[in-house]
């Protein structure tokens, strides 16, 4: 197995909606605000080349969207998907596999393109199937008012249409979920483990893996960035934040216990960091580059 980040593109949100009830003052420490109080965010993804198949752990926001609808998100850098997987070798139509950890725009907006005639939609990666989780897809596809506006139908519908989606069975209380805020899985077909959270959006997806004597988590949108790991640190996009917060505790004593590896989708600026336990709780020990450990 040999394991990828991959650079999606870079935007930029409002610094309070991701930090939630966090004064500024303290939150601009790590993650520093423009005059618009937007930070820089990340959309990175992990590529998995694992014997004949090659996964994709989420798909970045994609480039269908109007220019007015970008234009909220301030894209900055010059990352591309196409871009990045031609760097490493790779062309979209080599993946076999897209893993999204939850399906708002951000993270699954890459999977679904125009069509030659731009008019309609089509699979991005024509030879990959889609993995989400029956919940999940059904809490996307039935959204609530308040998260809405981050499924977008156009990024859902056309991979139930193209026959390419999958559902991944979230465990059960009996069958070895260890508490009911934070449950685990090794039995996925795609080879790794997964931590399922609901405390953001229902049923989101964290892969954990196994690699060169390691343990890796990419933990999506449970620690969006280092700037996250503090426990009353939790997006104002979170739709449970006291649920949230219970994930998070369990979350980070398990990845000091276990020294995992946690793996950024959205800090533009740290990829990998490490933990360790102080008198006031769990905090950042050490910051990498993927390279820096793996290379």
């Amino acid at each position: 197995m040999t394991l990828y980040p991959v650079e999606t593109g870079n935007f930029k949100l409002d610094g309070g909606a991701m930090f939630g009830v966090v004064p500024k003052t303290i939150w601009s420490r790590t993650n520093p605000a423009d005059s618009n109080n937007l930070i820089d965010i990340a959309a990175r993804s992990l590529l998995i080349e694992d014997g004949d198949r090659l996964i994709l752990i989420d798909a970045g926001l994609g480039n269908k969207q109007s220019d007015k609808f970008f234009g909220y998100y301030n894209l900055w850098g010059d990352f591309s998907l196409d871009g990045s997987l031609e760097r490493l070798g790779f062309h979209r139509n080599d993946i076999t596999d897209v893993f999204m950890t939850h399906l708002h725009f951000d993270h699954c907006g890459g999977c679904i393109q125009w069509n030659k005639d731009r008019t309609g939609y089509q699979p991005a990666f024509k030879n990959a199937k889609f993995w989400t989780n029956e919940d999940h897809w059904k809490w996307a596809t039935e959204p609530n008012d308040r998260e809405k506006a981050s499924f977008l139908k156009e990024n859902l519908f056309p991979m139930e249409e193209s026959g390419q989606l999958r559902f991944i069975s979230p465990p059960t209380l009996k069958g070895g979920t260890e508490d009911i805020s934070i449950s685990y899985t090794e039995d996925s077909d795609l080879g790794f483990g997964i931590h399922f959270v609901d405390g953001h959006t229902d049923k989101q997806m964290l892969p954990q893996l196994k690699y060169k004597g390691k343990t890796i988590v990419f933990v999506a949108d449970l620690i969006p960035t280092v700037g996250h790991i503090p426990l009353p640190y939790i997006m104002g996009y979170d739709t449970r934040p006291l649920l949230t917060l219970e994930e998070k505790e369990r979350f980070l004593d398990r990845a000091v216990q276990e020294n995992y590896y946690l793996l950024f989708e959205h800090d533009a600026h740290n990829e990998l960091c490490t933990l360790k336990q102080t008198e006031r709780g769990v905090r950042l020990d050490e910051t990498f580059s993927f390279d820096e450990i793996f290379n």
